[in-house]
C-alpha cells in the first residue's frame, strides 16, 4: 500500500501506473528524447550514473550526520538505517546547511561528467547548473501532512527565469516503492502548459495539494511510480506535476535523494536560485 502525506493512493490501473524507462535504442537519439520529453514530461534514465559514485555520497552524507542521532549507532552509513532515539535537530541543520550542502563531495556529485556532458549534448548550448540544489532524506514511519513532498510543478518556484529549466531527480541509493520515491502525474504537463499560456499562473509559489489520490481522481489521471536503483536519474520538465510517497520501509532504511536543475546559459536565469539551498531561503 502506497501513501503520501498519509493519503492512500489507489492501486486501480486507472489511477496508478509505472514510469517508462527510456529504451536503450533511444538513449543516444536526441530528437527521440525531445519527442519523448514533450510527450511524457519526463525521461527515466535507468543505470545512468555509476552506482559506486552515488553510494559514495550516500556514505558521506549519513556519516556526517551520524552523531545527530539520525543514524543507528554502529551501523554502516551507506545502509542509512534510522536511529532509535531522538535526533538533535539543531546539530543536523548545522551540518546539513553549513557543511554538506556547500561541500566538494556534493558539488562533485552534481557536476558528474556523465550528467554535465549529457545536458550539454541534450541542450546543444553552454549550460548552467543552479547553485540552489536540494538534498532530502525521509525516515520510515514518518507520515501526515508535510512529511512527503506535496504535488507541485517546478515552475511555480522559478518565476524569475526561463521556463525551459530541466530538473534531474537522483535517488542516492536504491529506492524501491516502499522507501517513498518520486511519483509523476501522467501527462499533467500538457494541462499545466495550457494554463500557463492562458496566464493562469499559480502565485505565490505553493504546492497544489497533499491529497494525491484526490488530485488523480479530479484529473482522471494516473500516478506513475518506479522501483528506483542507485544510478538511476529522472529528468523532468518544469511543468509536470510530481510528488513523493511516504517511506514505509520495514527495514528502517532511509531514503536519500537530490534535486538539481540545468538550463541553457543563454536563457534568463532565476537569480534567487544562485545561492546554496537553505530551508529558510524563502523558496
Amino acid at each position: 500500500m502506497l501513501t503520501s502525506n498519509g493519503y492512500v493512493l489507489s492501486e486501480d490501473a486507472r489511477r496508478m501506473g509505472r514510469l517508462e524507462p527510456v529504451p536503450a535504442g533511444e538513449r543516444e537519439d536526441r530528437a527521440a528524447l525531445w519527442e519523448r520529453l514533450r510527450r511524457d514530461g519526463y525521461l527515466y534514465l535507468t543505470g545512468f550514473l555509476d552506482p559506486d559514485s552515488v553510494l559514495a555520497f550516500r556514505r558521506y552524507y549519513f556519516d556526517r550526520l551520524a552523531d545527530t542521532g539520525l543514524l543507528r549507532p554502529g551501523s554502516c552509513p551507506e545502509d542509512g538505517l534510522q536511529g532509535i532515539g531522538p535526533v538533535d535537530r539543531g546539530l543536523l541543520r548545522e551540518r546539513l546547511f553549513r557543511e554538506i550542502v556547500p561541500s566538494h563531495q556534493y558539488r562533485r556529485l552534481c557536476t558528474d561528467p556523465r550528467i554535465h556532458e549529457w545536458f550539454v549534448w541534450m541542450l546543444e548550448d553552454e549550460i548552467h547548473l543552479h547553485r540552489r540544489r536540494i538534498i532530502r532524506h525521509t525516515r520510515p514511519g514518518e507520515n501526515g501532512i508535510g512529511t512527503a513532498t506535496q504535488a507541485h510543478y517546478d515552475l511555480v518556484y522559478l518565476r524569475e527565469g526561463t521556463d525551459r529549466v530541466l530538473s534531474a531527480w537522483i535517488p542516492l541509493g536504491d529506492c524501491p516503492l516502499s522507501r517513498g520515491g518520486l511519483t509523476y502525474l501522467e501527462h499533467s504537463h500538457h494541462r499545466v502548459l495550457k494554463e500557463e499560456a492562458e496566464g493562469r499562473l499559480k502565485a505565490p509559489a505553493a504546492s497544489i495539494t497533499a491529497d494525491l489520490p484526490g488530485l488523480a481522481g479530479k484529473r482522471n489521471a494516473r500516478w506513475l511510480v518506479a522501483d528506483y536503483r542507485a544510478g538511476d536519474v529522472v529528468v523532468h520538465s518544469a511543468h509536470i506535476i510530481h510528488a513523493a510517497t511516504d517511506n514505509v520501509d520495514d527495514g528502517d532504511v532511509m531514503r536519500l535523494s537530490t534535486d538539481i536543475r540545468y538550463q541553457r546559459t543563454s536563457d534568463p536565469i532565476d537569480w534567487r536560485w544562485q545561492e546554496h539551498w537553505h530551508d529558510r531561503d524563502g523558496l
